[in-house]
């Protein structure tokens, strides 16, 4: 399990992702308004929609919200124009960040990105810098309530590349061309995925500690709480037993 996904487990866990409501809904309205716009109103047949849709049911977000996004990206309905935008820099001890967002104001989303690598001893990098780091898979987790050996089975035999069994969760990952195929599969066997989305894996980790592993820890959660950033991938590595006690600080 990468570094990052454990952060993201330990916060969840505890009650921590997202402790803002509105935040996490605000994000999410933005993704299916632009997933709407981008591929047709219907989750059948636009699956980036269906995937943010699942995403907003997990987040209880109520149904009208979602249908209301979905008038507006397909134009039923006025809204605001959402840009995508990316962002690479460094965290660190040369941590490698690639930074996600959907702003309807580039200037002010840059400049709230560049304060807050800088507060949090980062610098700001060229586009192309670190994105050859990570690379696109689907992810899925499950709890480890269940069997291992039929997690394993039923993930692989649908298309799944790995699944690892090191951390709280099971983690499964594979090519975004097979991930609906696997998702599928996990829901047909029954299982309750607490994550299912497509995300960006790092090919090498840096191992952190210390100073070091609290400055990352907070660059990353400053990134993810502003409104314009959507997703927020980092290679750290930091001992598991580490983070969770900087979570308790």
């Amino acid at each position: 399990m990468s570094g990052h996904s454990k952060w993201a487990t330990i916060k969840r866990k505890k009650g921590k992702a997202d402790d803002a409501r509105g935040r996490a809904f605000t994000k999410l309205i933005k993704e299916i308004v632009v997933a709407a716009r981008a591929g047709g109103g219907d989750p059948d047949s636009n699956s980036h929609l269906r995937t943010v849709i699942d995403k907003a049911k997990s987040a209880n977000m109520p149904v009208e919200n979602v249908t209301r996004a979905i008038k507006r990206g397909t134009g039923e309905l006025e809204g605001v124009t959402y840009e995508e935008v990316h962002y690479e820099g460094y965290g660190a001890g040369g941590v490698a960040v690639l930074v996600e967002g959907l702003t309807d104001n580039k200037n002010r989303t840059i400049s709230d990105v560049r304060h807050i690598f800088t507060k949090n001893a980062g610098t700001i990098a060229e586009n192309g810098a670190v994105g050859w780091v990570f690379e696109s898979m689907g992810l899925i987790t499950v709890d480890k309530s269940v069997d291992e050996e039929t997690v394993f089975m039923t993930a692989i035999e649908a298309g799944a590349e790995d699944v690892d069994t090191e951390g709280e969760e099971y983690e499964i990952t594979c090519p975004l061309s097979e991930f609906e195929a696997v998702k599928k599969a996990m829901t047909d066997a029954g299982f309750e995925m607490t994550t299912s989305e497509p995300t960006r894996l790092p090919s090498n980790t840096v191992k952190i500690e210390g100073k070091q592993a609290e400055q990352v820890l907070r660059l990353i959660d400053a990134l993810e709480e502003n409104d314009d950033i959507q997703k927020v991938y980092a290679n750290f590595d930091i001992d598991m037993e580490e983070m969770a006690a900087l979570m308790e600080e």
